[in-house]
């Protein structure tokens, strides 16, 4: 299973949290001292072949994202980092044990969010210790790709490097969607736009350049219909959870009692979702992964269903321009989600 890449705003606006934000402005412009020019980096005897190649290919999907999706020209992604590991930062995500709702970090700026980043891992580590502390759920993953929303010239990272060719050109147009728009506190709503346009604008880019007959353009669909079947099948999966917990509310629920019921959704992976995938290696982490609330509330970030968004595009004569205008418009909405489901169900 690929996670889209996560936006690390957080790590750029941490309010009166001085320490933090000092640690991480100073990490952050570390990093961007380290960027050297594409065409510097393809010539270097320090990157294979392949990683060159892909270098290229970033550029050429920054280009299409720009002049065919329509989004905005950044200059991002014209330089390169080598890391030094994997993962450029670590993101913690949290939520109460007996609810399935986001623990929420606000930030000037971007408002409300529901993850903190750090570049050290030992950071993010203590922070979640500190959540636990509270009776909370917590959970800690690496992420290899971040959009700072145009503040900065993002490079293309190493760690970009080591995926798939389409899954690359989706990273790049979805952090460009991210740097295009934005909406303040409605992380669900940015990720869910940024993933719909980085699936549906990566398809167009391989169309574009292979053809309709293009095997990397049948080998993403494939892997598409997987994501949408898991992100139906965990829509249906949370919104039984949700209802489950508030059926407890006031009472007191045990570990165990908790830890069984998220079985119970491991469990029907298994039996009812797991054989009707094209690639059930895709998604063979999830039966066996150690889940709680905070973990299930990051499904629903990246892999909610996404048909409400395919509507209104659809709704749009599928033109990536009005679309996009579409969704600009609810940027002084009150409550996106809900004009988009509206905008979705009218006739």
């Amino acid at each position: 299973m690929k996670y889209i890449a996560l936006v690390a705003t957080a790590l750029l606006s941490a309010g009166c949290q001085v320490g933090y934000l000092a640690k991480s402005a100073y990490s952050q412009a570390d990093l961007l001292r380290k960027r050297i020019p594409i065409e510097d980096a393809v010539k270097s005897e320090k990157l294979t072949d392949e990683q060159k190649r892909k270098l290229l290919l970033a550029q050429e999907a920054r280009l299409f994202a720009e002049s065919h999706l329509k989004l905005s020209q950044t200059k991002n992604y014209g330089t390169f980092v080598q890391l030094e590991g994997p993962y450029v930062t670590y993101v913690v995500s949290a939520a109460p044990r007996s609810e399935l709702k986001h623990y929420l970090w606000r930030y000037p700026l971007v408002g409300e969010m529901p993850y903190k980043g750090f570049f050290d891992k030992d950071d993010a580590t203590r922070e979640a210790a500190s959540l636990k502390t509270e009776g909370l759920d917590t959970y800690i993953r690496g992420v290899s790709a971040y959009s700072t929303l145009g503040w900065f010239r993002d490079p293309v990272l190493s760690s970009m490097l080591d995926y798939k060719d389409y899954d690359l050109v989706n990273t790049i147009i979805h952090e460009t969607v991210h740097a295009t728009l934005f909406i303040k506190s409605e992380a669900d709503f940015n990720e869910r736009l940024a993933t719909f346009i980085g699936n549906k604008g990566t398809e167009a880019f391989y169309r574009q350049k292979e053809g309709a007959d293009s095997k990397t353009l049948a080998a993403m669909k494939a892997e598409n219909v997987d994501e949408e079947q898991f992100g139906k099948f965990m829509s249906t999966e949370l919104k039984a959870l949700e209802a489950w917990y508030k059926e407890r509310q006031g009472k007191e629920i045990s570990e165990e009692e908790r830890r069984a019921r998220i079985g119970e959704i491991q469990a029907r992976f298994k039996s009812e979702l797991k054989p009707k995938l094209k690639d059930p290696e895709s998604f063979k982490k999830f039966e066996s992964a150690d889940l709680n609330n905070a973990r299930l509330l990051t499904y629903r970030l990246y892999f909610e269903d996404l048909h409400q968004f395919e509507k209104v595009f659809d709704k749009l004569g599928r033109d990536f321009s009005k679309f996009l205008s579409y969704a600009k418009s609810l940027e002084k909405s009150d409550n996106p989600v809900k004009d988009l489901e509206t905008a979705a169900a009218a006739q």
